[in-house]
């Protein structure tokens, strides 16, 4: 999953008979987000580092020795640190903007982001943090890049249920403390490429061509590095499972 949605996304995957026939479905919530226990930035680090050993641990708990990652937005650099320790147990991935370059991350959203990453403290860049979790905002991320004749497949429940995980007390200091440790990541990007090129995991790209916050120069260059590649763009946003989860 990835910010600000929940396992709630996947609801169309999770009930197409087609799948639950030949595979075992599970979508966990992350800490902080869902359903899923939200302790207080002073009880648990939120970091991409420590979300990963979380599921990890969770998917260790259910005795999962081989598995397929669906990986979006936040979750991949969460499922690459996962390859990365336990390539053995990776089967495939299926990515829908996440990305892994930074190429992906060179836009007028990630100068905004990059510039809270050198100064978490002024007050301009807070301003820009808080901007993100707002209703409005997350309404934006569920309809912005969707064509206007398929809008009405956006079902409003996303954004309204992201919005009331999003307003708890507390949840802001959450996503604050994430959205900065995601400066994290791009130094990891060699790592994760260098996974791809040694591993060569099959992978399906499906990613919205229309994202404003992941555009499509992040998925591009996993052509660069993945052999077993099966890549798609669609003409639609961030949240490209709400409009083309059959095609998906």
């Amino acid at each position: 999953m990835g910010f600000p949605s929940s396992s709630h996304q996947y609801r169309h995957l999770l009930a197409d008979d087609k799948l639950t026939e030949k595979f075992h479905l599970i979508a966990p919530d992350y800490i902080g987000y869902g359903q899923s226990s939200m302790p207080s930035t002073k009880e648990f680090e939120y970091t991409f580092e420590n979300l990963s050993v979380v599921t990890e641990k969770f998917i260790n708990a259910l005795s999962i020795e081989k598995y397929s990652l669906y990986v979006f937005d936040y979750g991949a650099p969460i499922g690459y640190r996962l390859a990365l320790r336990n390539p053995e147990k990776i089967q495939s991935f299926i990515v829908q903007n996440g990305n892994a370059y930074d190429e992906g991350i060179d836009n007028a959203f990630w100068a905004n982001v990059k510039k809270y990453w050198a100064e978490p403290t002024k007050q301009e860049n807070i301003d820009f943090v808080l901007g993100l979790i707002t209703a409005q905002t997350t309404q934006w991320q569920y309809l912005n890049g969707v064509q206007e004749k398929d809008k009405s497949l956006v079902a409003p429940d996303g954004y309204i249920s992201d919005q009331y995980y999003l307003d708890r007390p507390g949840n802001g200091e959450i996503q604050a403390q994430l959205l900065f440790d995601y400066g994290t990541n791009p130094s990891k990007y060699p790592q994760f490429q260098d996974y791809f090129r040694q591993y060569q995991p099959p992978m399906l790209i499906v990613w919205g061509k229309n994202d404003e916050i992941f555009p499509a120069d992040g998925a591009y260059p996993y052509k660069r590095d993945l052999k077993n590649l099966d890549f798609h763009l669609f003409e639609t946003g961030h949240f490209t499972l709400e409009t083309h989860h059959r095609e998906i």
